[in-house]
Protein backbone atom coordinates (compact mmCIF):
# COMPACT_ATOMS: atom_id res chain seq x y z
CA UNK A 1 0.00 0.00 0.00
CA UNK A 2 1.13 3.13 -0.61
CA UNK A 3 1.94 5.74 2.25
CA UNK A 4 3.97 7.98 1.30
CA UNK A 5 2.87 12.24 1.18
CA UNK A 6 4.55 14.09 -1.43
CA UNK A 7 5.35 17.53 -0.67
CA UNK A 8 6.07 19.22 -3.97
CA UNK A 9 7.70 22.93 -2.99
CA UNK A 10 7.82 20.82 0.51
CA UNK A 11 11.16 23.51 1.16
CA UNK A 12 9.17 26.69 1.21
CA UNK A 13 7.16 28.62 3.11
CA UNK A 14 4.32 26.56 3.49
CA UNK A 15 5.62 23.40 2.83
CA UNK A 16 8.42 22.79 5.02
CA UNK A 17 5.54 24.17 8.00
CA UNK A 18 3.07 21.18 6.23
CA UNK A 19 6.05 18.51 6.23
CA UNK A 20 6.58 19.01 10.41
CA UNK A 21 2.92 18.21 10.66
CA UNK A 22 2.25 15.17 9.36
CA UNK A 23 5.73 13.88 10.26
CA UNK A 24 5.14 14.88 14.33
CA UNK A 25 2.08 12.45 12.86
CA UNK A 26 4.04 9.55 11.76
CA UNK A 27 3.57 10.67 8.39
CA UNK A 28 6.30 9.61 5.94
CA UNK A 29 6.86 12.58 4.13
CA UNK A 30 8.62 13.11 0.51
CA UNK A 31 10.29 16.26 -0.22
CA UNK A 32 9.60 17.51 -3.77
CA UNK A 33 12.15 20.16 -5.03
CA UNK A 34 15.22 20.29 -7.00
CA UNK A 35 17.48 19.05 -4.33
CA UNK A 36 15.04 16.19 -2.73
CA UNK A 37 15.76 12.90 -3.67
CA UNK A 38 13.90 11.81 -6.00
CA UNK A 39 15.01 15.13 -7.42
CA UNK A 40 11.15 17.18 -8.59
CA UNK A 41 11.54 19.82 -11.14
CA UNK A 42 8.77 21.87 -12.40
CA UNK A 43 11.14 22.48 -15.90
CA UNK A 44 12.11 19.05 -16.25
CA UNK A 45 9.00 16.62 -16.70
CA UNK A 46 11.46 13.26 -16.61
CA UNK A 47 12.03 14.23 -12.63
CA UNK A 48 7.71 14.06 -11.92
CA UNK A 49 7.24 10.02 -11.59
CA UNK A 50 9.96 9.07 -10.10
CA UNK A 51 8.76 12.00 -7.49
CA UNK A 52 5.38 10.56 -7.38
CA UNK A 53 6.34 6.81 -7.37
CA UNK A 54 4.44 5.13 -4.64
CA UNK A 55 3.08 7.94 -2.88
CA UNK A 56 -0.60 7.86 -1.99
CA UNK A 57 -1.07 11.69 -1.82
CA UNK A 58 0.00 14.58 -2.86
CA UNK A 59 0.54 18.27 -2.22
CA UNK A 60 1.23 21.01 -5.02
CA UNK A 61 2.26 24.11 -4.67
CA UNK A 62 3.73 25.71 -8.21
CA UNK A 63 7.16 28.03 -7.87
CA UNK A 64 7.47 30.73 -9.04
CA UNK A 65 3.07 31.18 -8.87
CA UNK A 66 0.36 29.74 -9.84
CA UNK A 67 -0.97 32.69 -12.11
CA UNK A 68 1.94 32.64 -14.58
CA UNK A 69 1.45 31.43 -18.41
CA UNK A 70 1.56 27.60 -18.57
CA UNK A 71 1.15 26.79 -14.99
CA UNK A 72 -2.26 25.63 -15.80
CA UNK A 73 -1.25 23.25 -18.50
CA UNK A 74 1.96 21.54 -16.43
CA UNK A 75 -0.52 21.49 -13.20
CA UNK A 76 -2.92 19.30 -15.51
CA UNK A 77 -0.50 17.57 -16.58
CA UNK A 78 1.01 16.56 -13.05
CA UNK A 79 -2.18 15.37 -12.13
CA UNK A 80 -3.06 13.02 -14.76
CA UNK A 81 0.62 11.21 -14.28
CA UNK A 82 -0.23 10.88 -10.98
CA UNK A 83 -3.74 10.01 -10.62
CA UNK A 84 -2.27 7.10 -13.70
CA UNK A 85 -0.01 6.39 -11.16
CA UNK A 86 -2.35 5.65 -8.22
CA UNK A 87 -2.12 8.55 -6.39
CA UNK A 88 -5.26 8.65 -4.53
CA UNK A 89 -5.47 12.61 -3.53
CA UNK A 90 -4.26 15.46 -4.27
CA UNK A 91 -4.22 19.24 -2.90
CA UNK A 92 -3.69 22.21 -4.52
CA UNK A 93 -2.32 25.50 -3.44
CA UNK A 94 -3.82 28.27 -5.37
CA UNK A 95 -4.40 32.10 -5.27
CA UNK A 96 -7.89 34.11 -4.67
CA UNK A 97 -9.06 35.90 -7.97
CA UNK A 98 -6.58 35.09 -10.27
CA UNK A 99 -7.82 33.49 -13.62
CA UNK A 100 -4.52 31.07 -14.81
CA UNK A 101 -4.73 29.63 -11.44
CA UNK A 102 -8.52 29.10 -11.52
CA UNK A 103 -7.84 26.96 -14.72
CA UNK A 104 -5.11 25.09 -12.61
CA UNK A 105 -7.61 24.42 -10.06
CA UNK A 106 -10.06 22.94 -12.91
CA UNK A 107 -7.18 20.85 -14.45
CA UNK A 108 -6.57 19.16 -11.38
CA UNK A 109 -9.91 18.69 -10.57
CA UNK A 110 -10.35 16.80 -13.97
CA UNK A 111 -7.67 14.45 -13.78
CA UNK A 112 -10.05 11.77 -11.64
CA UNK A 113 -8.51 11.55 -8.63
CA UNK A 114 -9.37 12.99 -4.95
CA UNK A 115 -8.84 16.46 -4.75
CA UNK A 116 -8.84 19.77 -2.57
CA UNK A 117 -8.19 22.97 -3.33
CA UNK A 118 -6.90 25.75 -1.03
CA UNK A 119 -7.19 29.24 -1.99
CA UNK A 120 -5.54 32.01 0.19
CA UNK A 121 -4.68 35.99 0.24
CA UNK A 122 -1.29 37.21 0.53
CA UNK A 123 0.72 35.49 3.11
CA UNK A 124 2.03 37.38 5.75
CA UNK A 125 5.28 35.83 6.22
CA UNK A 126 6.11 37.56 3.01
CA UNK A 127 7.00 40.34 4.71
CA UNK A 128 9.19 38.45 6.79
CA UNK A 129 11.06 35.25 4.94
CA UNK A 130 10.93 36.25 1.09
CA UNK A 131 10.75 38.84 -1.43
CA UNK A 132 9.80 41.69 0.89
CA UNK A 133 12.03 41.21 3.68
CA UNK A 134 14.72 42.97 1.93
CA UNK A 135 12.30 45.88 1.73
CA UNK A 136 11.19 45.79 5.19
CA UNK A 137 14.79 45.48 6.26
CA UNK A 138 15.68 48.30 4.01
CA UNK A 139 12.65 50.26 5.83
CA UNK A 140 10.53 50.68 2.88
CA UNK A 141 7.85 48.47 1.39
CA UNK A 142 7.64 48.78 -2.49
CA UNK A 143 4.73 47.09 -4.24
CA UNK A 144 2.22 48.65 -6.88
CA UNK A 145 -0.95 47.90 -4.68
CA UNK A 146 -1.84 52.08 -4.30
CA UNK A 147 -4.30 52.28 -1.32
CA UNK A 148 -6.32 48.53 -1.61
CA UNK A 149 -6.56 46.28 1.60
CA UNK A 150 -5.58 42.44 1.98
CA UNK A 151 -6.37 40.28 4.22
CA UNK A 152 -3.19 38.75 4.82
CA UNK A 153 -3.45 34.57 5.95
CA UNK A 154 -0.78 33.48 8.57
CA UNK A 155 1.12 30.65 6.63
CA UNK A 156 0.52 28.35 10.16
CA UNK A 157 -3.32 28.44 9.62
CA UNK A 158 -2.73 27.18 5.48
CA UNK A 159 -0.06 24.46 6.81
CA UNK A 160 -2.64 23.63 9.45
CA UNK A 161 -5.32 23.33 6.84
CA UNK A 162 -2.99 21.45 4.13
CA UNK A 163 -2.21 19.17 6.77
CA UNK A 164 -5.51 18.15 7.71
CA UNK A 165 -6.96 18.01 3.87
CA UNK A 166 -3.80 15.43 3.26
CA UNK A 167 -5.11 13.14 6.32
CA UNK A 168 -8.85 13.43 6.41
CA UNK A 169 -11.11 12.54 3.47
CA UNK A 170 -13.89 14.36 4.86
CA UNK A 171 -11.98 17.35 2.76
CA UNK A 172 -12.15 15.49 -0.12
CA UNK A 173 -13.87 17.64 -2.98
CA UNK A 174 -13.60 20.91 -0.85
CA UNK A 175 -12.67 24.19 -1.99
CA UNK A 176 -11.10 26.33 0.87
CA UNK A 177 -10.70 30.05 0.62
CA UNK A 178 -8.22 31.15 3.74
CA UNK A 179 -7.72 34.65 4.37
CA UNK A 180 -6.95 36.61 8.04
CA UNK A 181 -9.45 38.38 10.01
CA UNK A 182 -8.89 41.65 8.68
CA UNK A 183 -7.98 43.72 5.61
CA UNK A 184 -4.96 45.61 5.79
CA UNK A 185 -3.71 48.41 3.46
CA UNK A 186 -0.11 48.54 2.90
CA UNK A 187 0.61 51.48 4.96
CA UNK A 188 -1.00 49.57 7.47
CA UNK A 189 1.37 46.89 7.44
CA UNK A 190 4.27 49.05 7.45
CA UNK A 191 2.85 50.96 10.85
CA UNK A 192 2.24 47.40 12.26
CA UNK A 193 6.07 46.43 11.44
CA UNK A 194 7.54 49.95 12.58
CA UNK A 195 5.57 49.08 15.90
CA UNK A 196 7.01 45.38 16.25
CA UNK A 197 10.38 46.36 15.15
CA UNK A 198 11.28 49.74 16.91
CA UNK A 199 12.09 50.68 13.08
CA UNK A 200 10.35 53.47 10.94
CA UNK A 201 9.10 51.42 7.73
CA UNK A 202 7.25 52.99 4.92
CA UNK A 203 5.02 51.87 2.02
CA UNK A 204 6.27 53.18 -1.56
CA UNK A 205 3.28 52.55 -3.63
CA UNK A 206 5.11 52.16 -7.45
CA UNK A 207 3.70 51.72 -10.89
CA UNK A 208 3.49 48.31 -12.76
CA UNK A 209 6.61 48.74 -14.76
CA UNK A 210 8.68 50.18 -12.19
CA UNK A 211 8.04 47.13 -10.08
CA UNK A 212 8.75 44.47 -13.16
CA UNK A 213 12.31 46.94 -13.20
CA UNK A 214 12.66 45.89 -9.24
CA UNK A 215 11.55 41.80 -10.13
CA UNK A 216 14.14 41.96 -12.66
CA UNK A 217 16.93 43.17 -10.55
CA UNK A 218 16.03 40.02 -7.98
CA UNK A 219 16.43 37.82 -10.53
CA UNK A 220 12.17 36.81 -10.39
CA UNK A 221 9.94 37.01 -13.50
CA UNK A 222 8.76 40.31 -14.47
CA UNK A 223 5.24 38.80 -15.78
CA UNK A 224 4.69 38.83 -11.94
CA UNK A 225 4.59 42.12 -11.86
CA UNK A 226 1.34 41.84 -14.06
CA UNK A 227 0.17 39.28 -11.42
CA UNK A 228 0.23 41.75 -8.43
CA UNK A 229 -1.44 44.77 -10.39
CA UNK A 230 -4.50 42.37 -11.01
CA UNK A 231 -4.43 40.74 -7.87
CA UNK A 232 -3.81 43.48 -5.92
CA UNK A 233 -7.10 46.30 -7.45
CA UNK A 234 -9.27 45.52 -4.51
CA UNK A 235 -10.57 42.45 -5.73
CA UNK A 236 -9.51 40.50 -2.39
CA UNK A 237 -10.22 42.80 0.15
CA UNK A 238 -13.09 40.78 1.44
CA UNK A 239 -11.96 38.40 4.24
CA UNK A 240 -13.20 35.01 3.97
CA UNK A 241 -13.69 32.23 6.53
CA UNK A 242 -12.16 28.91 4.73
CA UNK A 243 -10.00 28.61 7.70
CA UNK A 244 -13.02 28.10 10.17
CA UNK A 245 -14.58 25.92 7.64
CA UNK A 246 -12.08 23.55 7.23
CA UNK A 247 -10.96 23.78 10.90
CA UNK A 248 -13.81 24.69 12.99
CA UNK A 249 -11.70 27.67 14.58
CA UNK A 250 -10.81 30.88 13.65
CA UNK A 251 -8.28 32.36 11.25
Amino acid sequence: MNNTTLLIGGTGKTGRRVAERLTAQGIDVRIGSRRGEPRFDWDDEGTWAPALDGVRAAYITFYPDLALPGAAEKVGRIAQLAAGMGVRHLVLLSGRGEEVAQAAERAMQEAGTAWTVVTCAWFSQNFSEDFLLDAVLAGEIVIPAGAMVEPFVDVDDIADVVAAALTDPRHHGKRYELTGPRALSFDDVAAELSHATGRTITYRPVSGTEYAQILREHGLPVELGDVFTTVLDGRNAQPADGVREALGRPA
